[in-house]
């Protein structure tokens, strides 16, 4: 894919000249010893002495970040602008930064965490005084941004640069709707702007679609570097052990023989918090690093981790791309990933600067379990995508993401990537105060979603090839990378024939046993209503009254928790049948119970009503009633026969379907008149929270004292 070179290189004595410049930055940049690799020496050849479009395609640690830097000095040094460097983690390169500058490179950030500071580095690039300026993706679908800064940033830069490319497309294992406004961005710059692309993780269909997308049309093509990417330094194994219990005391058992500091990575939130939570308890200085933690708390974990003064992060993929530690020594998984593309940039954090890194896969039966539920949140179907459309076209103005949802059945997150996506292809644009539509033509392209989502498919059958792979692992992760160069590697435990042991020390396996089996999680009340209620009928907005609120409530587990969780996915499942639950989840809930620091014993038990497990429920609230001697006063019922209708997947619409389906029966409201105190309310599952809100109204309004929720799960 690499086009020819350009038909007006420079002089032989320039072009001299000009590798004898980048040599001496690149030494300011990494050290007295350091040396331009060749691909990196072509693709900052193209970009300050041609002016081309490069993607580079080559491992974590190879140095990308230098090949940007280095030209940067150059074209900085011929009085081009700012270098603008486009990146999805920007708090994760602050030691890049750091480095940048000790070579006398100025940097800056533009995020929504500096917006105060915003004029001032305005003011500086005009100044002249700023080299590098980075933002995130995100930054370029927020209106002000777009409108304001975008075309001065993109008028006067003298390099873009796409970090984390594969991003731009679909087909890459983590596609960003963000990133597609990047086209937009790029076909909208001045003639002789420079442009580098690059990633660590991106085989041929990939690399050709980022490459057609940084085409311009001009003839000279993108220049494409691909090189081979081994990771001498990694040794790769995967350790089988029989459930969730094991894999925690197995790595309790051996996380201080790893070398150095290292990421422990697993595939939920609720998992990464459960398994730091464990470790600790087991002496060791970890963190749990996820999407919901503080900003500041994960800021101090990295640089915790940067300087060796804790064992490792707990982590979701939150992360990821851009953290760089050099000696970082490990990186074990919890359960795998849904692409053996996604593991190897996963991995590829250790072993950038040490001789020798660990990297082993603990892979869990319920793996598959996870990796459908997030396939569920794929592009969605194109009724629901019309009716979107249908929605903003109607309306008299911008509609605001918390009013589209009572329109849309959609959770907010996706929701919004929905519309993301949409406002990149041009049907929508986001505006302040929300989302209107732009009138222009727009088609669903059925095959490329449905080709998309049979690659995933794809992806996650090759993860489970990787797991049982007796052949080279990392000869296996470079096919699927599609690298031309990949062989055997001679270190990961296949080729070595060295194995992790599998036997678990029975003191650890007791003690995660333990921490596993400790139930509860706390279920927080609703305390406002949706947005926008009125346009389905329901007239509720504001804060929902104190004296109307349910209390804190309890759950067993999450769904997603790595102990319980299994249970509960396999209970509650579609398939299941409707039984009393086993005398174990029975009894973790009495357990709950009595955990429970509630303000005033309940006095009382009222079951919800079920379409699904109503057999399930009634024995779940009979036999609380009968242990905890309350008195059973009876179940809520549906007004009609059809329930509260199909799940429904957002706040407003869930709230809709269930505020119209329950109401107390005669017999329960004669019973709440005879207790006096609070009731326990059972239920078998909390998702959105709304069942439990409604409920908890109505109880109050027919009597009932406080209402205490308690389900066997919630979702988060």
């Amino acid at each position: 894919m690499t086009s020819a070179p350009s038909e007006t290189a420079a002089p032989a004595s320039d072009e001299s000249a000009l590798r004898e410049a980048a040599e001496r930055h690149l030494r300011a940049l990494a050290g007295p010893s350091a040396r331009l690799r060749e691909d990196q020496w072509r693709a900052i050849h193209a970009l300050v002495a041609e002016r081309r479009r490069a993607l580079v395609v080559q491992r974590t640690g190879w140095g990308k970040s230098a090949v940007y830097f280095v030209a940067t000095a150059l074209r900085r040094a011929e009085g081009a602008g700012p270098t603008v460097i486009i990146s999805p983690l920007l708090a994760l390169m602050r030691n890049q930064i750091a480095a940048a500058e000790r070579a006398g490179i100025s940097a800056r950030t533009i995020n929504s965490a500096n917006l105060d500071e915003w004029e001032r580095i305005y003011a500086d690039i005009a100044a002249g005084s700023v080299d590098v300026l980075l933002v995130s993706p995100e930054r370029l679908n927020n209106p002000d941004f777009r409108d304001q800064v975008l075309p001065r940033l993109a008028e006067g830069a003298g390099l873009v640069v796409v970090d984390e490319a594969h991003c731009v497309s679909d087909w890459g294992h983590d596609f960003r709707p963000d990133y597609r406004r990047i086209r937009t961005l790029l076909a909208g710059l001045p003639r002789g702007v420079p442009v580098l692309a690059t990633t660590a993780t991106a085989n041929e269909r990939v690399t050709r679609d980022v490459a057609e997308q940084l085409d311009i049309g001009d003839g000279a093509g993108t220049l494409v570097l691909r090189g081979a990417l081994d990771r001498e330094s990694l040794r790769l194994a995967v350790v089988r052990l029989p459930d969730s219990t094991a894999r925690l005391s197995w790595l309790a058992q051996h996380l201080g023989e790893l070398p150095g500091s290292g990421i422990v990575y697993t595939l939920t939130v609720a998992a990464a918090v459960e398994t730091a939570a464990f470790l600790g308890e087991r002496g060791y200085d970890v963190r749990a690093y996820t999407g919901q933690t503080d900003p500041e708390e994960r800021r101090r974990a990295e640089d915790d981790l940067l300087a060796n003064r804790t064992k490792a992060l707990v982590a979701t993929s939150a992360l990821g791309m851009g953290f760089d530690k050099p000696d970082l020594g490990f990186v074990v998984h919890l359960g795998a990933p849904q692409s053996p593309i996604s593991y190897y940039q996963q991995v590829g954090r250790a072993g950038r600067g040490v001789e020798r890194a660990e990297a082993i896969l603990l892979p869990g039966r319920e793996d598959r379990e996870i990796w459908a539920y997030f396939a569920s949140l794929a592009f969605p179907p194109e009724e629901i995508v019309r009716r979107t459309l249908d929605a903003l076209a109607e309306a008299d103005g911008p509609v605001s993401l918390p009013r589209l949802e009572a329109r849309v059945d959609l959770g907010r997150s996706r929701l919004e990537q929905m519309l993301k996506v949409l406002d990149v292809d041009g049907a929508v644009r986001r505006v302040r105060g929300g989302w209107t539509a732009t009138g222009r033509p727009w088609s669903y392209d059925a095959d490329r979603y449905a080709a998309v989502a049979a690659a995933r498919e794809i992806e996650q059958r090759a993860m489970l090839d990787y797991a049982d792979t007796t052949g080279c692992r990392m000869e296996f992760l470079r096919r699927q990378l599609d690298d031309a160069d990949a062989g055997p590697c001679g270190r990961c435990d296949n080729c070595t024939g060295g194995r992790w042991p599998v036997d678990v020390d029975p003191a650890q396996r007791q003690a995660a046993a333990e921490h596993l089996d400790r139930p509860g999680t706390v279920i927080s009340p609703r305390k406002q209503w949706p947005t926008g209620m009125d346009a389905l009928g329901v007239g509720l907005s504001g804060n929902i009254r104190p004296e109307h609120r349910a209390e804190e409530g309890r759950a067993l587990a999450r769904l997603t928790d790595i102990g319980w969780g299994t249970t509960l996915r396999r209970l509650l499942a579609e398939e299941a049948p409707d039984e009393p639950v086993a005398d174990r989840v029975f009894q973790g809930l009495v357990r709950v119970l009595a955990a429970w620091p509630w303000q005033q014993r309940p006095v009382g038990v009222v079951a919800m009503p079920s379409r699904g497990r109503p057999v399930m429920i009634t024995d779940l609230a009979a036999r609380i009633a009968r242990v905890g001697r309350l008195a059973p006063l009876g179940t809520l019922a549906y007004t009609g026969p059809d329930g509260p209708g199909a799940r429904r997947h957002n706040s407003a619409q869930r709230l809709a379907s269930v505020w119209h389906a329950l109401t107390v029966p005669d017999p329960l409201r004669a019973a709440l008149a005879g207790v006096d105190g609070p009731v326990l309310l059972v239920d078998d599952f909390t998702d959105t929270g709304w069942s439990l809100t409604v409920a908890a109204r109505l109880l109050r309004e027919a009597g009932s004292g406080p209402v205490l929720p308690l389900t066997l799960a919630s979702r988060s």
